[in-house]
């Protein structure tokens, strides 16, 4: 009796004294799927919900009413962990303040980010890591763990990076090779600003690409991450817009060093045992990943050409894997619970 009435106390504890979670920027659309993880986390607690364009205004996050308040507002000593999903240039300051206050804080914005403010080479990137560590989950978990600060990566990074990496850590990519990565994203992927070019009826039945010449903002995290790992390739990234809401798919050209025999091998030994990687024989698509903080990966070598080349097709939900979810996965390891906790497979 008295082993079952420790147990029942340690599972009353458990579920009374949660995790006081604050989000910064909280009416985005980052920020509201953030809000709905945390009120449906079942260690987490929405301590506040910061959103200065609509301060006062009410909102419903897992059955829940929350009341948005300015950020200066926000009473930061009372959360344990703080999400900052502010814009880029905005972010710092805040994720500053909630870390005096005594949060450990996940950054979704560009401002800490390798790449961003700390230049493109490896030594850049160590201090990066060093100052709030890049957190591509999968990569970095250890580091992650032992943090206080950790800087989220963007939706076309992590679709990007997590197919790339099992190449580039086994030396498998050409030397000096150009890796071409097509990637299209739904629409909430430009965030709540209103634009003419984003409003319906100008998406609609529509495709196109934008950020043309290699010159969107989320090449400098990915370049500086693959030369971080000893790469020499040239990134040539080429960004579209689909006329959906959510969702990304990236195809990645790859030169490669050598043709591979078994050519999913190095993706399924490298991410065995991963809860949220699936590698598979057949295309992923959107609809294999909305909703769910996954990412879908498959690759073919291709045909009729001179040099060895590795196709590689991922797939992920931007608000999830890409933004929210990664960084629901990133805070349970900051304040030691399960990885999955929380996070919808």
């Amino acid at each position: 009796m008295a082993a079952i009435d420790r147990v029942g106390r340690n599972l009353y504890a458990f579920v009374v004294h949660k995790f006081a979670i604050g989000v910064f920027g909280a009416s985005g659309y980052a920020g509201r799927e953030l809000c709905e993880l945390v009120a449906r986390h079942p260690g987490a607690r929405l301590a506040f919900a910061t959103a200065n364009d609509r301060q006062g205004a009410h909102a419903r996050f897992g059955g829940e009413d929350v009341t948005f308040v300015a950020a200066e507002d926000a009473r930061l000593g009372d959360a344990q962990l703080v999400f900052s999903a502010l814009p880029h240039g905005a972010s710092a300051r805040w994720v500053g303040a909630a870390h005096d206050a005594g949060a450990k804080v996940v950054d979704l914005s560009a401002d800490l980010r390798p790449g961003n403010g700390y230049g493109s080479g490896a030594e850049d990137f160590a201090s990066a890591m060093a100052h709030a560590p890049y957190g591509l989950t999968e990569h970095a978990r250890d580091m992650v763990r032992g943090a206080e600060i950790v800087a989220n990566p963007g939706c076309y990074p992590t679709v990007t990076l997590l197919a790339l990496l099992p190449l580039v850590e086994r030396g498998l990519v050409a030397p000096g090779a150009t890796i071409t990565v097509n990637a299209a994203s739904g629409v909430t992927g430009a965030g709540m600003t209103p634009k003419r070019e984003l409003m319906f009826a100008e998406v609609a039945d529509d495709f196109r690409p934008y950020a043309i010449g290699n010159s969107h903002r989320h090449l400098a995290e990915m370049r500086a991450m693959l030369t971080s790992l000893g790469s020499d390739a040239d990134l040539i990234f080429t960004p579209h817009l689909l006329p959906v809401v959510r969702g990304i798919l990236a195809t990645i050209t790859v030169p490669l060093a050598e043709p591979l025999v078994d050519v999913l091998a190095p993706w399924t030994e490298h991410y065995a045992g991963e809860p949220f990687i699936e590698v598979s024989a057949t295309i992923p698509s959107l609809k294999d990943v909305v909703h769910r903080n996954v990412v879908r990966i498959t690759a073919t070598m291709a045909e009729g050409v001179r040099a060895p080349t590795v196709i590689v097709v991922a797939a992920i939900d931007n608000l999830m894997k890409g933004a929210a979810g990664q960084a629901l996965q990133n805070a349970n390891l900051l304040l030691g619970l399960e990885e999955t906790m929380g996070l919808p497979v």
